[in-house]
């Protein structure tokens, strides 16, 4: 028999993809009103990201890296299938299908092309780790597989990026991209967004329990965060829309047309992931936190990258940023098939 008890969510947890969907159309109600917002909020950057939607990653993240249990890391990190399994997943299996997706669905819209396989090239180190604690997945092996993101996010982004933009379409008589990105770029980027919430979650978690008690830590103190990260999920999906709600609405069909391919790959590099997972025999919170980490992908750097080499109006801006607005639904609905597809393990036990 199984000892994995079915999970229970919140009402908040129940009804997050109402929220989500108001958040979104209440950002477009606004960017579309206040025309002028997007500029304002754009205008003071943290690595090429706005600062109020920086401000809403970092807190965003913080719960959620405080819950980790950091003493357990180390005898986790010695299953080197799974994390062997990961970084297929991420480097070389996802990088290739964003850029065939990217190339049979925009063969005729370049920059848009280009703004995806940017996309396909960041691997998650951010929202996925709500959506594996949403999931009900394992946060410590979601952390550990952040961490290996993030390593290789700084050291293979920049190669990545060359070999799909310009060296691959050469080598098959396809169109070519120029791109130049530094290493501190792409580390510029890491160091904020996961090492500044990473750092912050384990102090916490470790002074508090030093001078609280593990018992009042678990039960009283984390219980009162938790829900802050899905709040601060929330102010950061309104904010992304109303900064690009003016665009959502004049330009649909572009939208579209970037979206149909973000829309496969999320799907497939998530069922692959996670039913790969399956056939490779890992229990159901290791499968949750591979398949999570490799359909999320990185938009903070996707979108300053774009920004920083084609500019903030380019047509590559748009598309790394129209990346979270499907990413941020699509990954909240398969957090239910997750919990759901959870049976099949509990039947396989």
């Amino acid at each position: 028999m199984s000892n994995v008890t079915e999970p229970k969510l919140s009402l908040l947890d129940k009804l997050l993809p109402v929220w989500i969907v108001a958040a979104m159309l209440l950002g477009v109600a606004i960017g579309n009103l206040f025309p002028s917002l997007g500029p304002a909020l754009n205008s003071i950057k943290i690595a090429d990201v706005s600062l109020p939607i920086a401000f809403g990653l970092l807190w965003m993240m913080y719960p959620v890296l405080t819950k980790v249990k950091y003493e357990t890391i180390p005898g986790l990190a010695s299953n080197k299938k799974m994390f062997s399994y990961s970084i297929i997943l991420n480097w070389i299996i996802g990088p290739a299908l964003m850029f065939g997706l990217a190339w049979l669905m925009l063969p005729d819209m370049p920059e848009y092309r280009a703004g995806i396989i940017l996309v396909g090239l960041a691997r998650c180190i951010a929202m996925v780790l709500v959506w594996n604690m949403l999931a009900k997945g394992s946060s410590e092996i979601a952390a550990i597989l952040v961490a290996l993101n993030s390593v290789f996010q700084i050291f293979m982004y920049s190669v990545l990026g060359f070999f799909y933009l310009e060296l691959l379409p050469g080598w098959l008589g396809l169109s070519q991209t120029q791109i130049q990105i530094s290493m501190w770029q792409i580390a510029k980027s890491v160091l904020i967004y996961l090492g500044i919430p990473l750092l912050a979650g384990y102090l916490t978690r470790k002074i508090l329990i030093q001078k609280k008690g593990e018992a009042w830590f678990e039960k009283r103190f984390l219980p009162k965060l938790s829900p802050t990260a899905l709040m601060a999920l929330l102010y950061t999906i309104i904010l992304m829309f109303s900064m690009q709600g003016e665009i959502i609405v004049s330009l649909p069909l572009d939208v579209f047309r970037i979206a149909l391919p973000l829309l496969c790959y999320f799907l497939l590099m998530w069922f692959g992931a996670f039913f790969g997972a399956k056939a490779l025999r890992f229990n159901y919170s290791e499968s949750a936190s591979v398949a999570f980490t490799a359909a999320g992908n990185n938009f903070e750097l996707a979108i300053a990258v774009s920004a920083g080499i084609f500019g903030i109006a380019s047509g590559q801006s748009l598309a790394a940023v129209v990346g979270p607005l499907i990413e941020v639904p699509v990954l909240v609905s398969l957090v239910y098939v997750s919990l759901w597809a959870q049976k099949f393990f509990q039947k396989a036990d």
